[in-house]
């Protein structure tokens, strides 16, 4: 595991930002951290890059000790809320950054033009960053958090400030660091592009784990089917009851009609297409549907309020 923890806690007087946090990131995969605001996501990214001490429970990163030197050589970050001298252009500051990882003069000459390049300000080099939009400086940052080749990368909302093609590009160069066999653990808000983008999520409130895996792993046992057939009569309908209960019933204008079935898991598909059929229905479609990652997570935030 490149991430592992164990029980992992903080606390703050009598205010406890994160409560026995059991979490595991393999090699390679990209993660999503998720959570409101106030979760404890920020706490939890400072305890594993060494910034914050936990008040008990364990750690393990790169196989070390959060903020070993060992560990922190192979790690980039680019933070939610960054500061860049204004007054450097974009190659300087990462030259600077790059003398502070030991690179070379010729690792620097090669690496800093490609990563420019990469995130899209290969003419802005010799800009300075005081001249830099917003999304701008949030593309030198990532380039930054990009420098040292890292195995593992703390992106906390890499796409903020950032307009579509921009988000987009971002997401492609973390398709690509996943390729390359890099680690991502990634907090965002924008939902829809971590459901595009992770390989697993976990889902955090008031400092402690509520939800973690795959969005298959996630969304089961939650499934809608959309079911679409000429012939259905208040018997058949009646019969479906059996995997679970119809929560639609409507006609569309080719005179066929659609009902949605909300059911657990999709293991009985095929028993329920033979059914319809052999009421003497015609079946058109019989459409599976998971909640999306920002229903999953907003009925896991509406769950614990109640």
């Amino acid at each position: 595991m490149l991430i592992e923890t164990a029980r992992l806690r903080k606390e703050y007087g009598e205010l406890v930002a994160v409560q026995d946090l059991d979490l595991s990131v393999t090699e390679g995969e990209v993660f999503g951290f998720l959570g409101p605001n106030g979760a404890g996501k920020t706490t939890t990214v400072k305890m594993l890059l060494g910034l914050v001490k936990p008040s008990g429970g364990l750690a393990s990163v790169l196989g070390r000790p959060p903020g070993t030197p060992e560990a922190m050589r192979r790690i980039g970050f680019l933070p939610e809320h960054f500061r860049f001298p204004p007054w450097l252009t974009a190659r300087d500051f990462l030259d600077m950054h790059a003398r502070l990882y030991g690179m070379t003069a010729e690792a620097r000459r090669e690496r800093i033009p490609a990563l420019l390049d990469r995130v899209g300000l290969g003419g802005r080099g010799r800009s300075k960053l005081g001249e830099y939009s917003k999304g701008m400086q949030q593309r030198v940052g990532l380039a930054q958090a990009l420098l040292n080749r890292p195995a593992l990368v703390f992106l906390d909302e890499p796409t903020s400030g950032l307009d579509p093609v921009g988000r987009y590009e971002v997401r492609e160069i973390i398709r690509e660091l996943r390729g390359e066999g890099v680690t991502v653990f990634l907090n965002s808000h924008y939902l829809s592009e971590v459901e595009v983008t992770c390989d697993r999520v976990a889902i955090v409130k008031g400092g402690r784990l509520m939800r973690v895996g795959t969005l298959a792993e996630l969304t089961q046992g939650a499934n809608e089917v959309e079911i679409e057939a000429r012939g259905l009569d208040g018997e058949t309908l009646a019969g479906l009851a059996r995997w679970g209960e119809v929560t639609a019933d409507a006609e569309t204008p080719v005179g066929t009609r659609k009902v949605t079935l909300q059911m657990t898991g999709d293991d009985a598909l095929p028993q329920i297409a033979a059914y319809v059929v052999g009421r003497g229905a015609q079946l058109y479609a019989l459409t599976p549907q998971r909640p999306s990652l920002e229903e999953l997570f907003m009925r896991v935030m509406a769950e614990e309020r109640a």
